[in-house]
């Protein structure tokens, strides 16, 4: 199993040591916990592993939390971030809070503290991933088709929701042109003048967007996936899959533990 990072940086040993020994009694296995007792020392680590959580003192020598947090931004690297520190001064927490930190503690840290502040960074990195992975496995032009269903006559919402729910099956233009009742040459040229796309490549399209996400949010077998969205052949699908995405779907999967982890 792929552990996740909590890394905690803060120039005082017995500060970050005893952090550490909380957070593994609290750790169930899935994250490793680092610690670091310098910004530097958190830069060097972020070129070899993704950090997903970040608990750093506020006032370090040679680098402080805050000018931390602005480096890793300017590398586009982005930990859930909780900020440490002695002080209770006004203007840290407003920086703090400009640069995304989540969470604000004092020293010293109570366990029952610190532990309701990693758990909600857990809860927020979840979500980051999520959102991500929602965002990787979206198809524009399926998009843009979604945000025109408000001007998009009612028979042709009623055959992109048929689409939509029959992915699995092998139905064709004929097929839903009948469900809406209309002739399926009307039907045709209705869909592309109202959808920007011809029926073929929007069932296309949509069926890959669906193989998309369970490519990246599971661990179905290829074949699996492919008769999840209709095609009866494993072969084909990621012979289409490849066309649309430039890779294979087991690529896409990699490329996606990557980023997630």
């Amino acid at each position: 199993m792929v552990t996740k990072t909590i890394l905690i940086v803060d120039d005082e040993p017995r500060t970050r040591q005893g952090l550490q020994r909380t957070l593994e009694s609290w750790n169930n296995g899935e994250y490793t916990i680092l610690t670091a007792e310098s910004g530097e020392d958190v830069l060097r680590i972020s070129e070899e592993r993704k950090i997903h959580i970040l608990l750093s003192d506020i006032r370090m020598p040679e680098m402080t939390g805050l000018q931390l947090l602005k480096t890793l931004k300017e590398k586009q690297v982005s930990p859930v971030v909780i900020m440490i520190s002695a002080y209770s001064e006004f203007e840290y927490a407003q920086e703090a809070l400009r640069l995304g930190v989540v969470n604000y503690l004092l020293k010293p840290i109570g366990k029952k503290k610190l532990l309701e502040a990693v758990e909600e960074a857990v809860k927020i990195m979840e979500k980051q991933v999520r959102a991500g992975m929602i965002e990787r496995v979206v198809d524009q032009k399926i998009v843009d088709a979604s945000n025109k269903m408000d001007s998009t006559r009612d028979t042709i919402r009623k055959a992109i929701s048929y689409i939509d729910e029959h992915l699995q099956e092998d139905f064709t233009l004929k097929d839903v042109a009948g469900h809406v009742h209309l002739n399926p040459s009307y039907f045709s040229v209705l869909f592309k003048e109202q959808v920007n796309l011809n029926f073929s490549e929007y069932v296309t399209r949509r069926r890959i967007q669906r193989a998309k996400e369970l490519v990246v949010s599971t661990s179905l077998p290829i074949n699996e996936i492919a008769e999840e969205v209709g095609y009866k052949t494993a072969k084909y699908f990621i012979k289409i899959f490849k066309e649309i995405e430039g890779m294979t779907p087991s690529a896409y999967r990699k490329t996606g533990n990557e980023r997630a982890f």
